[in-house]
């Protein structure tokens, strides 16, 4: 890891410390904040694989009303990836180890009504990643290579757990295992790393998108994790200072100087 890596993930600690000393948050901040955060996470997850709702749309569609012009596909991936934010949540919340059958059960909603059939199941043909420099394993070696992912993640505990979230995540899209929704499985896969070690969620922007797809490929072809990590990290910054902004005290009031419109002016 290169110093400069290594500057930025201190940075990113000192951040983080600043927010573990004043939790537990009051509850109405958390709740806002998960609501800020979930709704930018799944717009800019989406919008990465080429949905085309907007931000305020997302938010429209996430409170139950239809989007006119909007296909039912764009609509699921909206309410699925919300229903997967929630499970993430909920596994993170009763410190369950990571699975093969958690990660099947994330796919699960990720695809819940768009493709039943193929959702929590690895796929049964081979397929290439569009732009990639690398190509994903044979079907047939799918189960191999998630029992290794399996051993390497059991293997990983002394990571740093922004860089140990950014590997991850880059394996797992490497395997792509499912037929399609691998990339929100896999960010979805890395803020459950991230969450459960006490950082808030990534959001990967939609105008990083070719940053975070060169630093994929980069990290496919060359096994070196910096870039992809380096952009993981920026992303945890920026969900720090949302937080940490959110809790600043309110500066206090200095005296006030009398003026003509002053009812206690003059006196």
């Amino acid at each position: 890891m290169s110093p400069e890596l290594e500057a930025k993930l201190q940075a990113v600690d000192t951040e983080k410390a600043k927010l573990d000393a004043v939790r537990p948050l009051p509850p109405h901040t958390v709740a806002s904040l998960q609501e800020k955060l979930t709704l930018e996470w799944t717009y800019h997850s989406n919008a990465i694989e080429g949905n085309t709702l907007t931000l305020r749309e997302t938010k429209v569609v996430l409170e139950g009303i239809t989007v006119g012009g909007k296909s039912l596909r764009e609509h699921f991936e909206a309410t699925n990836h919300r229903d997967a934010i929630l499970y993430v949540e909920e596994v993170v919340a009763k410190q369950e180890p990571l699975s093969e059958w958690q990660i099947k059960n994330i796919h699960s909603l990720v695809l819940k009504g768009i493709d039943n059939e193929e959702a929590g199941r690895y796929r049964l043909e081979n397929v290439v990643i569009a732009g990639a420099s690398t190509t994903p394993p044979d079907f047939l070696h799918l189960d191999e290579e998630m029992q290794h992912l399996m051993t390497w993640y059991e293997s990983a505990g002394q990571m740093h757990p922004i860089k140990r979230a950014a590997e991850l995540h880059t394996r797992f899209v490497a395997i792509h295992p499912f037929v399609d929704g691998n990339g929100r499985t896999g960010r979805l896969l890395l803020n459950f790393e991230l969450m459960k070690a006490g950082y808030p969620p990534a959001v990967i922007r939609k105008e990083d998108r070719l940053a975070y797809y060169d630093a994929l490929d980069d990290a496919c072809v060359a096994g070196v994790y910096d870039s992809i990590t380096r952009l993981v990290a920026e992303a945890v910054q920026r969900s720090l200072e949302t937080y940490l902004a959110l809790l600043q005290p309110a500066p206090k009031a200095g005296p006030r100087s009398k003026s003509s419109s002053d009812p206690s002016f003059g006196m």
